[in-house]
């Protein structure tokens, strides 16, 4: 399968990431959907800019929700959302738990809440941001990618006190049709179809797994859609299941998201949201009861 863009065999230069980027278009509202909804939010928590991006004479301020009145005694829970832009439900999943069940953590718990890491991707239903680059890939430091950058330097004093990071995501069958054939030609490689597992699943951290955690996530999350079942293989993209609905991957080696906290228990989520068996609200709610059941697991083995 060969890509619009580049040569086949050849990694994209300058020319070529302006022509995809040329490609792309404005599909929905960043403050709109996102910035509204965190103003909603204002009279309850402390809402503040950790960074803003400047892409092509637009800028994007970044957002982080807190707990009003943070106490130093209490653990700190910390849930993301967005990192790429065309994973909806982790972007609205993040507000709708906010706006839903956060007041119940008063007292008991630190939240921080980033519901959309990368808005200049969330308005153009992209995976990558302005510079082609993988955010999910680039959570490290001296990042190349400045969503990426921003949320570490956010994140960076928390480290080694986050009891829970949950990182939400979706896969969906743009994967399979553009994203990663994208992928193969920015990158010169021979793209090798795959498949697109309909339902939800998780990724543990291979390097510090927590297999009871995810357990609890699956279990909670079966009560409102269905969990991904295996391949022909016995595999979820490409990776053996640790148990019914989980993967593991080398999390904290490859710097995704979910590891830059060091959290004791930590998760993404995947999300299906093309499936015939799915709504867009039954994949919100499924984020949001992936968040709540990884917090009362947390919260109890503390």
């Amino acid at each position: 399968m060969s890509y619009a863009i580049g040569t086949p065999g050849q990694p994209w230069g300058p020319t070529e990431v302006a022509a995809w980027r040329a490609r792309l278009v404005k599909q929905r509202s960043f403050a709109q959907d996102v910035l509204a909804a965190i103003d909603a939010l204002r009279q309850h928590f402390d809402v503040s800019e950790y960074g803003a991006l400047s892409y092509d004479g637009e800028r994007f301020p970044l957002l982080a929700i807190r707990s009003r009145g943070w106490r130093e005694d209490l653990p700190v829970l910390v849930v993301t959302g967005g990192v790429h832009g065309y994973e909806t439900s982790g972007v609205h999943g993040a507000l709708q738990f906010v706006r839903e069940h956060a007041h119940e953590l008063a007292g008991r718990a630190n939240l921080l809440v980033v519901p959309c890491v990368s808005p200049w991707a969330y308005e153009r239903v992209q995976r990558w941001n302005f510079d082609a680059i993988d955010p999910n890939r680039n959570f490290r430091a001296g990042s190349p990618a400045a969503e990426s950058a921003a949320l570490v330097a956010l994140l960076e004093p928390l480290r080694g006190r986050v009891l829970m990071h949950i990182d939400l995501h979706e896969t969906t069958d743009t994967d399979e049709s553009e994203f990663r054939p994208a992928l193969a030609a920015r990158d010169g490689e021979v793209f090798e179809p795959g498949v697109i597992p309909d339902g939800f699943y998780l990724v543990d951290d291979a390097e510090a797994p927590q297999p009871e955690f995810q357990r609890a996530v699956i279990d909670a999350v079966a009560r409102v859609t269905h969990i991904a079942e295996p391949d022909a293989y016995g595999q979820i993209i490409g990776c053996p299941l640790q148990s019914p609905g989980v993967i593991s991957f080398a999390v904290r080696s490859r710097a995704l998201c979910a590891a830059i906290t060091g959290a004791r228990f930590s998760t993404t989520t995947e999300v299906y949201p093309d499936s015939p068996r799915a709504t867009p609200e039954q994949c919100n709610q499924a984020q949001v009861v992936a968040v709540r059941a990884a917090i009362d697991y947390a919260l109890a083995a503390a």
